[in-house]
């Protein structure tokens, strides 16, 4: 959140409207940036809407959140390209990269890497070209993008239809009672933290949501996992995990911290996915290696839990 400070003053700005005013005098802070943005206006130390105007001497003070800019740049952050065409280009997502633009995070996102790597403009309005599905920031992994309004518009069917196969590894605190199995509930925000998501079997409220699971390797009080999204809702896997009993090792909204590995982040990562592209090239699977953060985890729950 940002704070201007404004003193009205000059013959010509008595009867001015508020917005007009503030768009005039605060630099970049566009009318329209003020009217979706604003969380927060007050004139002389009242609240005050936009819409009023404004004398000499009136003292403005203006809270308003990250506005949507009007536009979108491309930047030169490199990628982990792992296949690309005419059509798509398939990344290995690094763990902190956002995916597209949002409140908070104007730039610095894999839309704004691939935009530049693509060579496109494009305006404010349009914040995700190429995003077909998205992962968490502090998901890594395979992630694949369309470069052409056609691309984009297959892709999105083929997720929209389940047609695509979507396989994560994480490694979790604590083990599942069986060793493989599948979840199925629903998953809501949580009413009392707007940032978390949680299960539900309330027929009124959220989404379905399935995911498959498989065990492959328990260290002790861990367990490295498989897991099969079948669904695509936001946390899904964290909150799944969470259900399970055993949350993904360094997630920072739904698992603990952990004596072991207290600086460790969030151990999640798109392995691999299966679908179907453009053009006749039929179904195609994409692969990401495991990431560094995984081998070292790995490789110290090895030392700590020798057979």
């Amino acid at each position: 959140m940002s704070e201007l400070r404004l003193t009205v003053s000059g013959v010509s700005a008595e009867g001015m409207r508020l917005d007009r005013y503030c768009a005039n005098h605060a630099g970049a802070v566009s009318r329209s940036r003020l009217k979706n943005g604003a969380l927060g206006v007050t004139v002389n130390g009242k609240s005050a809407k936009l819409s009023r105007t404004v004398k000499n001497g009136d003292e403005i003070v203006l809270a308003w959140e990250d506005p949507v800019p009007e536009r979108i740049e491309g930047e030169d952050i490199p990628l982990s390209v792992i296949y690309e065409d005419d059509n798509v280009t398939v990344i290995d997502k690094a763990q902190g990269m956002v995916t597209h633009p949002a409140a908070g995070n104007w730039t610095g996102t894999l839309v704004n890497a691939l935009m530049w790597r693509w060579g496109i403009e494009c305006p404010g309005a349009s914040l995700r070209p190429g995003i077909v599905h998205r992962l968490d920031k502090d998901t890594s992994g395979v992630i694949i993008t369309a470069r052409n309004p056609e691309t984009e518009t297959f892709l999105q069917e083929r997720f929209r239809t389940r047609q695509t196969r979507k396989v994560y590894v994480a490694v979790l605190q604590g083990v599942p009672r069986t060793a493989r199995g599948e979840i199925r509930t629903r998953i809501a925000r949580d009413p009392k933290n707007r940032k978390r998501f949680t299960w539900t079997d309330d027929e009124s409220r959220g989404k379905p949501a399935h995911t498959g699971y498989r065990v492959i390797k328990t260290y002790g009080g861990y367990s490295l996992v498989l897991f099969r999204l079948y669904t695509g809702r936001t946390h899904q896997l964290r909150v799944h995990s969470k259900y399970l009993g055993c949350p993904i090792l360094g997630d920072p909204i739904y698992g603990k911290k952990d004596r072991n590995f207290p600086d460790s982040t969030l151990m999640l990562h798109a392995r691999r996915l299966t679908i179907a592209l453009p053009d006749s090239k039929g179904v195609m699977t994409f692969r990401a290696p495991l990431p560094d953060r995984f081998k070292a985890v790995i490789g110290r729950l090895g030392e700590m839990y020798l057979e």
